[in-house]
Formats: structure tokens, C-alpha cells, sequence
């Protein structure tokens, strides 16, 4: 398991947008090292998605946002469903978030 520790002090410089564009690609790379039948490498994407979950959830607590409870409970389905390997409602809700920090970056 890798000990990997996102850097609190620049996560929370980065937008919702771009936290939660990170955020898809750890849970795409747990999806995808599932169905490769990786446990290794889909155990350590795990713990790097719900290490940015929860970086991104201390944020909003310190900032008292409103978007923390949607942040939770993401990581609530994300949890479920990385049980399952399921990843369709999760990949298309996560994924809006990725296109829309592209989309900020070009503007």
C-alpha cells in the first residue's frame, strides 16, 4: 500500500473543479485496476481517491460550504461502489467536474 499524502497546503489552492477532476482520475484508476484484476494497484488508487476526498472535505468543513455534504456523499458511493466495480453513475457524475476544469483552464 502506498503511502502517498496529497499536499494539504496546494490542494486547497486548486478549485472544486480541479479537486474534483483529480478526484475522477484516482477513482478511474481504481475501476480500472479492478477490472485488470489488479487488488494491488486498485488498493493504492483507493487510498489515494479517498486521501483527496477527504482533502477536499477539511476545506470545505474549514470554510462551513455547503458542498461538503455532496463531497461525502460521493465518497459514500465512491466506497460502495468500488466494492462492486461498479462505475457508471459515478463516472459520469465525476467526470462533468473534469471536463469543466478543462474548460476553465482554456479561458
Amino acid at each position: 500500500m502506498s503511502n502517498y499524502t496529497v499536499d494539504r497546503t496546494k490542494w486547497q489552492k486548486l478549485s472544486i473543479f480541479d479537486q474534483m477532476g483529480n478526484i475522477y482520475s484516482e477513482v478511474g484508476r481504481t475501476f480500472s485496476a479492478k477490472q485488470a484484476g489488479d487488488e494491488k494497484r486498485a488498493q493504492e488508487a483507493t487510498a489515494r481517491a479517498l486521501d483527496l476526498f477527504d482533502a477536499t472535505a477539511e476545506k470545505l468543513a474549514a470554510d462551513n460550504s455547503p458542498k461538503l455534504r455532496e463531497v461525502l456523499r460521493v465518497r459514500e458511493i465512491f466506497v460502495d461502489e468500488s466494492k462492486h466495480a461498479q462505475t457508471t453513475s459515478l463516472d459520469n457524475y465525476l467526470m462533468q467536474f473534469a471536463v469543466a476544469a478543462r474548460t476553465r483552464q482554456f479561458k
